[in-house]
C-alpha cells in the first residue's frame, strides 16, 4: 500500500523540477566577471596605496645617494640621482660614532622586545583561559586605558622615574615600554583562539597552570609573539622622545637621537640626515623580513576564526 504513494510523490517532484531552468554557462561567466573585476578593483587599490607609502623611501634613498651637484628638491622629483655616490654615509660613519649609537639601540630594543613579550603573555594569559569573577570588567578597564594619550602620562612616568632615581640610565628607558595595552589584547586573542580541548587534555596527563601556559598555550601563539615582537621592534628602535627625556650622556644616546646631532653638526645638510636614516632604517627591513610571515600567518588564523 505503501508504494503507489511513493511513486505519486516522485511524479510530483519531477513535475516540479520541469519548470525548472538549470544554470546556464553565461550566469557561471557573469559571475567570474564579477569576481575578476572586484578583484582587478582590490589589486588596483592595493597599488596606489603601496606606492603612495614607498615614494617618501625612495626619496629619502634618493637623497643619500645624490651628490653635491644633483638637486634635491625639483618638480617632478629626480628619483634617480645623475651621480650616485656613498659620500654622505662616509661622512656620516666617520663624523658620529655610529657603532656605538648602533649598539646602545640595540641593547634598549633588545629589551625593549622580550619584556613585552613576556609579561604581555603573563597578563593575557589568565584573562583568556581563566574564569574569575570580574574578568571581562578587568579586560575592558585594560583596553581603556588605550584611550588615554601618551603625553598625559608622560610627565607622571617622568616624575616617578626621577623618583626611583633612574634618569640618565637604560633602566629608566625600557621600565615605561616593558608592557603594552596593545600587546595583552595581541597575546589575550591568540591565547583565545586555541582550542579549550587542548589545555584539558594537558590537565588530564597531570600538567599544572604553569606547564600548560609555558609548554603548551605559549608555543602555539607564534604568529601574535611574531606580530608582538615586530610591533615591539619597530616602538623601541624608533623612540626619540622619551630617550630624549631621560638620557643625558651622549655615549648612551640610541641612534634616534644620535641621528638628530646631524642636524646641528652639518646644519640641517638633507643628503646626511637621509643618509644616517637609511642607516637606521636598515635593521628595521632586516626584522621586519625575517619575520613577515607570523603576519601573514596572525591574519590567516584571525581570517579563519571570524
Amino acid at each position: 500500500m505503501e508504494q503507489p504513494v511513493v511513486i505519486e510523490e516522485n511524479k510530483k517532484k519531477m513535475a516540479n523540477n520541469k519548470g525548472k531552468k538549470p544554470r546556464s554557462g553565461n550566469s557561471r561567466k557573469g559571475l567570474n566577471k564579477r569576481n575578476l573585476f572586484s578583484g582587478s578593483i582590490s589589486y588596483l587599490f592595493l597599488i596606489i596605496i603601496t606606492c603612495i607609502t614607498i615614494v617618501p623611501f625612495l626619496f629619502a634613498l634618493s637623497t643619500s645617494l645624490k651628490g653635491a651637484n644633483d638637486v634635491l628638491f625639483s618638480i617632478p622629483p629626480q628619483l634617480i640621482p645623475n651621480n650616485i655616490t656613498l659620500d654622505n654615509f662616509i661622512t656620516v660613519w666617520n663624523t658620529l660614532p655610529i657603532p656605538r649609537y648602533l649598539l646602545n639601540s640595540v641593547i634598549l630594543t633588545v629589551f625593549g622586545v622580550v619584556l613585552p613579550l613576556i609579561l604581555c603573555s603573563f597578563a593575557a594569559f589568565p584573562l583568556a583561559r581563566m574564569r574569575f569573577k570580574g574578568r571581562n570588567f578587568v579586560f575592558m578597564l585594560v583596553i581603556a586605558t588605550m584611550m588615554i594619550p601618551g603625553e598625559v602620562t608622560m610627565i607622571p612616568t617622568y616624575l616617578i622615574i626621577d623618583k626611583l632615581g633612574l634618569m640618565g640610565s637604560y633602566t629608566g628607558v625600557i621600565l615605561p615600554g616593558a608592557i603594552s595595552v596593545m600587546g595583552i589584547f595581541l597575546m589575550r586573542q591568540g591565547f583565545m583562539g586555541i582550542p579549550k580541548e587542548v589545555e584539558e587534555s594537558a590537565i588530564i596527563d597531570g600538567a599544572n597552570v604553569w606547564q600548560v601556559f609555558w609548554k603548551i598555550m605559549f608555543p602555539m601563539v607564534k604568529p601574535m609573539l611574531g606580530v608582538l615582537a615586530i610591533l615591539s621592534f619597530m616602538g623601541a628602535w624608533n623612540s626619540f622622545l622619551w630617550p630624549l627625556l631621560i638620557l643625558n650622556n651622549p655615549e648612551t644616546y640610541p641612534i634616534t637621537l644620535g641621528l638628530y646631532q646631524l642636524q646641528g653638526a652639518f646644519s640641517a645638510n638633507t643628503r646626511l640626515v637621509a643618509a644616517g636614516a637609511m642607516i637606521a632604517l636598515i635593521p628595521i627591513i632586516i626584522v621586519f623580513v625575517a619575520f613577515q610571515r607570523y603576519f601573514i600567518e596572525a591574519a590567516y588564523s584571525s581570517s579563519v576564526k571570524g
